[in-house]
């Protein structure tokens, strides 16, 4: 009977695949002037060619999300927004599939929109309303409040946010050991002058994902400073970022509660119309148990451009991440991806991975993670 259930969800995936990818003709669509649904569906399969993992063996697994939107704006001023997720397979993500710390594909899959952050809330994943007050022509501030997602505010990256459209390893999408939540009750700020920006977010979340008795909600709070600048090369984005919780995570022997602190930097910059490239450095206290103290990455966008076709582009990335108060040491990540664009909303991805878990003591795994990714947004 499971099984005939899952091989039915998958089916339903299928089908909204195909209908949209034979009825979409743009990014979203607007029902009217005011009301307008659009979303992403997006599938991918991942082969891992792994050593010294005991109990792990190459293979390969697949999984599908769909996560449709609805957005109504009753006034130029004002937004109620909702998304959607759904999930066919879990991928090579999960401790049974990967011998790895980070996740080789960071989407959200099956598992993870059922009973998200232990709200016993399933597939809901954000709804909120936003005003925003316009005081002049490059000057505005956006109040948010509702169920919300960390990222979509703090730690953004022109080469280096998206696990659908760019890198997939966990370590090139966000910075890991920022501890963002996403999915919860919260608010965000958004103050836009010139090519200054400040963002801030506080969330109360539901479960800070501990087990047992360790398990329990706890809140957090994040802001970002930037400046955008567009100068001879190309538009230059550098971002400031700094989080901190309550004092709800255990420390590594779990007889204290400590808060996670961290701060982080983010640049991108376009070097003409060929070329980007992109850093991301964070830096995370370790009072508290965690897998990473810092962080290092950076790499290069090259745009389709460079052969005609501008849709197209190819990314290469490398993280460094230096191993907390837990068992790793420090763990490398090398990724480099094609995209390539079939249609206006339709894209086909080739990935390639190499991840490396180094252990204070003993081997750790190490290998090659050969992945296809399709995207449609509608």
């Amino acid at each position: 009977m499971i099984s005939a259930l899952k091989k039915l969800h998958f089916g339903c995936l299928m089908t909204a695949f195909g209908i949209f990818m034979f009825t979409a003709n743009g990014f979203g669509y607007e029902i009217n002037d005011k009301l307008s649904i659009g979303g992403m569906i997006a599938g991918e399969w991942q082969y891992q060619d792994i050593s010294d993992a005991p109990g792990f063996d190459s293979k390969g697994r697949g999984a599908m999300v769909f996560q449709p939107e609805i957005s109504f704006t009753p006034t130029d001023s004002d937004e109620v927004f909702a998304k959607f997720g759904f999930g066919a397979g879990n991928g090579l993500m999960g401790g049974d599939n990967s011998p790895f710390i980070l996740a080789p594909w960071a989407a959200d899959v099956q598992d993870d929109y059922k009973d998200i952050n232990g709200r016993n809330r399933d597939y809901l994943l954000t709804a909120w309303y936003k005003h925003t007050f316009t005081f002049g022509e490059d000057h505005t501030l956006g109040l948010t409040a509702g169920i919300i997602d960390a990222c979509d505010y703090v730690d953004e990256n022109a080469f280096a946010n998206d696990e659908f459209l760019q890198f997939m390893n966990d370590a090139l999408v966000n910075n890991p050991n920022a501890f963002l939540p996403s999915y919860d009750i919260g608010g965000a700020i958004e103050w836009e002058i010139n090519g200054f920006s400040v963002k801030g977010v506080a969330m109360a979340l539901g479960s800070n994902g501990e087990t047992g008795n360790l398990d329990e909600s706890y809140s957090f709070f994040g802001m970002q400073l930037g400046y955008t600048v567009d100068f001879g090369p190309g538009e230059g984005n550098y971002r400031l970022i700094v989080d901190t919780t309550s004092s709800d995570f255990s420390n590594t022997a779990q007889d204290e509660k400590e808060r996670l602190t961290g701060a982080a930097i983010s640049f991108d910059q376009q070097l003409g119309e060929i070329l980007g490239a992109w850093m991301r450095f964070g830096w995370q206290d370790d009072k508290a148990a965690v897998d990473y103290k810092d962080i290092y990455s950076g790499g290069f966008n090259i745009s389709g451009n460079l052969w005609g076709r501008e849709s197209d582009n190819i990314g290469i990335g490398y993280a460094h991440l230096r191993g907390g108060n837990q068992d790793v040491d420090h763990t490398d990540v090398f990724e480099v991806y094609g995209r390539f664009a079939l249609a206006d909303i339709f894209a086909i991805t080739g990935d390639v991975q190499y991840m490396k878990d180094s252990m204070k003591s003993g081997d750790g795994p190490d290998g090659w993670i050969f992945g296809l990714r399709a995207t449609a947004e509608f």
